[in-house]
């Protein structure tokens, strides 16, 4: 079959790999008929999640057919011809933190759990093809994929909706909505969010569903910017506006009440000489993780506030403000995360027509043309906010 794989920093390719075959008892094989390009992909595409290998089949976004199921598979559960989403994450469905829908830290699911606990202290689940370090599973990007547990984790869908309107179920829609859910917002409140890229966007379209009197975002790429202000989203280009300031003078001095970092580790909201600091630390792996987004969120939080943090962040950063998270009573919450618990409740909010996740969507394109899909999208070029491939 064809995959789009990567084969090393900044170079990804479609080549010819093995199909998929049924491992274990649980396992069923999909044949995928979408799959995105996310920005978490990017941190691998530029080589600042360690223990990628060659040919390694990218992508973690994906639903499709089921064209094999394994024995153990029951029938109630999951069947050839099910139209399924895959969440990212892989749950065993058993282990302490699956009981208590904690997914995104499930402690059976990742082989190579040894690597993950040098790099974070514990475990952490199985991811599809987002690196070694998360299990070393084969991605989505691809046309058929071996999907591992399929008796708990996917999500049938038996509606007419379009792939379209579900396939970021897999993903960047529930994350932005833990990403809101986790700020505990009430009628009245303000919320800011750092990144207007996909998850960002479905992060401040979550905080208004929750409640949200009004919500700012933050980002320097005009289109972006473009897409927030036409859905009624205020919009501050940090290129050209201190961010702390104009957050304080939105808020009548106070600052907003829930903050959300949909940036993560490659972030590039400092001032010039913070963002140049960060980027010559991180060139030469002294700092994995640039943190501008994460600091000014902190900085920027009204005193007694949330900051929420769905940006990926995979190591250690540096001038962590901890002397303003915790002279001003902030609570800091974050995670990977659990997808299986949202995208039941989400699909019906879908179904009701309350949210409309297609329109992130700006290319469609064939498998074929992943690296092409890649490279506008890192680049920001040609209004490139999320990416569809078809198989």
């Amino acid at each position: 079959m064809k995959a789009n794989c990567w084969m090393s920093a900044n170079e990804v390719e479609v080549q010819e790999v093995p199909d998929p075959t049924i491992l274990n008892s649980r396992d069923a094989i999909v044949k995928i008929t979408r799959t995105a390009i996310c920005g978490s992909d990017l941190h691998l595409l530029d080589g600042y999640v360690p223990t990628m290998q060659e040919g390694d089949v990218m992508g973690h976004e994906f639903m499709g057919e089921v064209v094999e199921v394994g024995p153990g598979v029951a029938g109630d559960k999951l069947r050839v011809g099910d139209r399924v989403v895959v969440p990212f994450p892989i749950g065993c469905g058993a282990c302490y933190a699956c009981q208590h829908e904690l997914w995104s830290c499930c402690e059976n699911t990742n082989p190579n759990a040894g690597i993950a606990e040098k790099m974070f202290g514990h475990p952490v689940a199985g991811i599809y093809g987002y690196s070694h370090l998360t299990g070393g599973f084969a991605g989505g990007q691809a046309e058929y994929a071996r999907v591992v547990f399929a008796d708990v984790n996917p999500l049938r869908i038996e509606s007419d909706l379009t792939d379209e309107q579900v396939l970021f179920l897999s993903d960047i829609l529930p994350t932005g909505y833990m990403g809101a859910e986790m700020c505990d917002i009430t009628d009245g409140d303000v919320v800011a969010v750092w990144g207007a890229g996909p998850v960002g966007q479905f992060a401040m379209d979550s905080a208004r569903l929750l409640g949200a009197a009004r919500v700012i975002v933050i980002d320097d790429v005009a289109y972006r910017l473009e897409m927030a202000a036409s859905q009624g989203y205020d919009t501050i280009d940090f290129s050209d506006t201190d961010v702390r300031s104009a957050l304080l003078e939105l808020t009548g001095g106070r600052g907003p009440d829930k903050c959300i970092d949909a940036v993560g580790l490659e972030a590039t909201h400092g001032a010039a000489h913070v963002n140049l600091y960060d980027r010559a630390k991180q060139a030469v792996r002294s700092e994995t993780d640039r943190p501008h987004a994460l600091r000014q969120a902190i900085t920027s939080c009204r005193s007694g506030g949330i900051v929420s943090v769905i940006g990926v962040y995979g190591g250690f950063v540096d001038k962590f403000p901890a002397g303003s998270w915790m002279n001003r009573a902030l609570t800091l919450r974050t995670g990977q995360c659990h997808v299986q618990r949202y995208m039941r409740p989400l699909l019906q909010r879908i179904e009701r027509g309350e949210i409309d996740p297609t329109r992130i969507i700006t290319h469609r394109l064939p498998l074929s043309e992943a690296p092409h899909g890649y490279d506008i999208f890192k680049n920001k070029e040609e209004g490139c906010e999320k990416v569809v491939l078809t198989p």
